[in-house]
């Protein structure tokens, strides 16, 4: 990257982290049952609600005791259940368009990340009914407070739920909006690890790689706190310690609860401290090729790491000692390098590839190009890297 490009990138991201005490950061109240949403419904005098899930959650009747709960307490309740992975703007406007019909006047997210994502967004559009996805995406577009949102995670992982952000997938261009505004915080996280038991083993890992990553990312980078980097130490040794454990037996509630206080410590994190360029290159393979979130970070990850080189050194020691990966006498560069084998293990035991075998190198330069205009200047990574730099990364994670 060129100086000029650098200093204004430096110049962004200080000014933004000098004003970050100021902005309205909040963490949603946390439950542990989602028996307990009568009552937040009845208190705040909401009357209908819109449950935003994916046929999966459905079809397992996974909504049922909340739903007959509900109705139970002449709480009116209508269900869009079509979210798929990589949510579209198709399915913001079919839930909206369901919200609508009910006159609903809250939004109940139950599902992993992508319903979340598709939840926050329907609440978005509306209280902003004359702006489209695409207006809405960037920083502080929202504006407008959104109806009462509860998250209910069914994965360990995405961090959907403390977070002031939600992406969506233009079908039509093959690209994701980002969407950043404190609006789409949640009000409330129901944590019940319940929900989690059984889930797959592919998804038990991607998803908790997911959150790995949100923790790691949020912890190198060059806006963290006293709050996050305390948040991403404590997320980070959590996932090393329960997520193979989960994914050897889905039915480990003991874990299951632990891989989601990591995922939503890793959510608050990152909330405030941002992340880096393994997520801008995850979001143009999701938006190209459909890739699962939690997988593409999961192979990106490493690599990212890796090209960081020495501007890291320092700060993945701390996690790696924290994560008793590596001891403190150990060199740094030596701690860095254990822990990333750690990552490449981790991915191994767990199935998850080591490349992609479906990147074309005539979709490279398209997806770095969107990969650096996302990121620069907003993410505040520790080493900044051009369209250029970003492109070799491309093919370090291809067959």
């Amino acid at each position: 990257m060129n100086i000029l490009s650098k200093i204004y990138c430096r110049t962004f991201q200080t000014v933004f982290r000098w004003i970050m005490p100021m902005l309205p950061y909040r963490q949603p109240e946390t439950l542990n049952s989602v028996m307990d949403i009568k009552n937040i419904l009845r208190m705040n005098y909401i009357e209908s609600v819109l449950i935003v899930t994916d046929e999966g959650i459905r079809n397992l009747k996974l909504t049922k005791p909340l739903e007959d709960d509900l109705k139970n307490y002449n709480i009116k309740v209508a269900v869009y259940d079509k979210t798929v992975p990589n949510p579209t703007i198709q399915n913001v406007e079919e839930g909206l368009e369901i919200y609508n019909q009910n006159n609903c006047q809250g939004i109940i997210a139950f599902g992993g990340g992508s319903v979340m994502d598709c939840a926050k967004m329907i609440g978005a559009r509306a209280v902003n009914p004359k702006k489209s996805v695409k207006k809405l995406k960037g920083l502080l577009k929202v504006k407008n407070k959104l109806p009462m949102l509860i998250a209910i995670p069914t994965t360990a992982g995405t961090g959907s739920e403390t977070t002031v952000t939600a992406v969506i997938t233009d079908k039509e261009k093959n690209y994701k909006y980002t969407i950043n505004d404190f609006n789409l915080i949640p009000n409330y996280a129901i944590l019940d690890a319940e929900l989690t038991l059984g889930l797959p083993k592919h998804i038990t890992s991607t998803t908790g790689m997911d959150a790995l990553t949100h923790a790691i990312e949020a912890y190198i980078g060059n806006s963290t706190t006293e709050e996050t980097r305390k948040a991403s130490l404590e997320a980070c040794r959590l996932i090393f310690e329960n997520i193979t454990k989960v994914y050897d037996d889905g039915s480990n509630l003991r874990s299951r609860q632990y891989m989601l206080k990591a995922s939503y410590l890793a959510g608050v994190a990152f909330t405030r401290s941002y992340v880096g360029y393994v997520h801008a290159i995850a979001h143009t393979l999701g938006g190209k090729y459909n890739t699962p979130h939690g997988l593409a970070n999961a192979v990106i990850l490493p690599y990212v790491l890796s090209e960081y080189g020495k501007t890291i050194y320092p700060k993945i020691k701390e996690l790696a000692i924290h994560c008793n990966i590596a001891r403190r006498y150990d060199s740094d560069e030596t701690a860095t390098n254990l822990f990333i084998n750690k990552l490449f293990e981790l991915n191994e035991y767990m199935g998850i590839p080591r490349k992609f075998d479906f990147i074309k190198k005539e979709d490279i330069n398209g997806m770095a190009k969107k990969a650096s205009k996302e990121a620069n200047p907003l993410y505040p990574v520790p080493k900044l890297m051009s369209k250029k730099q970003l492109t070799k990364l491309y093919y370090k994670i291809s067959l």
